[in-house]
């Protein structure tokens, strides 16, 4: 596909219906499907996408208007323009979308930190909800095309050439966040199918390299759960996402929210449990040092329920958004 078109920087695209101009600049990517290009457009960035598979582009542009259609929901790009471009005899399809700009999801985890794994998961289960009750399924749904923009930071999606209606079989997968790789289900579009690519996510930010599957299928990523620290505040949630145990998006999403707070809720726990013994054992030591060591206590207190209230915050501005 790449290769069949062969768009150099600096070439123009005019349209042949609409008579809008684009400048390309670069290719942002490619697939079975067509090739992504940043262009300009009256001094704005866009990404325009040509396929030579004009039902492809079709289906595409449906989506992507339907998703216009779908109240509080960014999830993916806005459509801005559909139109063919005729050249040296040919004419290709081509359609314009708004140019997501930021760094993909694993990336801006790595730089901001593991804390932001939950945030950004519990927005996108908000806007996966909406899409189901919407009748679709994104299908394709993989760190490579989650978009984190901001500020303040929101998953965006680059991609939707796999998204289908529900009933269908999904149209394209990526092998590691398939459910049918993994012998756990079918490629029947359904919310379920969705819910264990966002549980496979979580277990790609602990494992950024991933894995291929041997013969444990199940066990084995029982196992690679097990094994990551990372991973525990989040076990059962991915466990019940793998096995095609929650209903809907929401769901899963409540379920997340009640294991941040009982993870938080065991950290405080712990903490009480270590500092109870340590302030008997000292409750001959001077007076200076005993208050000393309350302040410690205090202020790592403090710190701890800051942290659950930045949390809560951006996750509750995720739902006014």
């Amino acid at each position: 596909m790449k290769s069949q078109f062969n768009v150099n920087r600096g070439t123009v695209i005019d349209g042949k219906w609409h008579q809008n101009r684009y400048l390309i600049e670069k290719e942002l990517g490619y697939g079975a499907n067509g090739v992504v290009y940043l262009a300009k457009f009256r001094n704005q960035h866009v990404a325009l996408k040509m396929s030579d598979n004009g039902i492809s582009v079709t289906s595409e542009v449906n989506v992507l208007k339907s998703f216009s259609k779908v109240q509080g929901s960014p999830l993916g790009p806005s459509l801005l323009d559909v139109d063919d471009w005729k050249t040296q005899g040919k004419v290709i399809s081509f359609y314009v979308m708004e140019y997501i700009q930021g760094p993909d999801l694993l990336s801006f985890i790595k730089q901001k930190g593991d804390s932001w794994t939950a945030v950004l998961i519990l927005q996108l289960l908000s806007d996966l909800d909406k899409l189901h009750k919407a009748g679709w399924v994104f299908g394709d749904l993989k760190p490579e095309n989650l978009i984190v923009t901001g500020p303040p930071p929101k998953i965006r999606c680059i991609d939707v050439g796999g998204t289908t209606i529900q009933g269908r079989a999904i149209k394209e997968f990526t092998e590691f966040y398939d459910r049918g790789y993994w012998g756990l289900g079918s490629r029947k579009a359904d919310p379920t199918y969705d819910l264990f690519a966002v549980a496979m996510i979580l277990i790609n930010c602990a494992y950024p390299s991933r894995f291929n599957k041997d013969a444990g299928g199940l066990e084995q990523l029982k196992e690679r759960v097990k094994q990551s620290k990372q991973l525990q505040p989040y076990e059962s949630v991915i466990l019940h996402a793998l096995q095609g145990k929650y209903h809907s998006a929401l769901e899963m999403r409540q379920s997340l929210i009640e294991n941040m707070q009982g993870s938080t809720g065991q950290q405080q726990t712990r903490m009480q449990k270590h500092t109870k013994p340590a302030q008997q054992a000292h409750a001959t030591a001077p007076l200076k040092q005993q208050k000393k060591k309350k302040k410690g206590g205090v202020a790592e207190t403090l710190m701890l329920i800051l942290l659950i209230s930045c949390l809560y915050f951006f996750y509750i501005y995720g739902q006014v958004i």
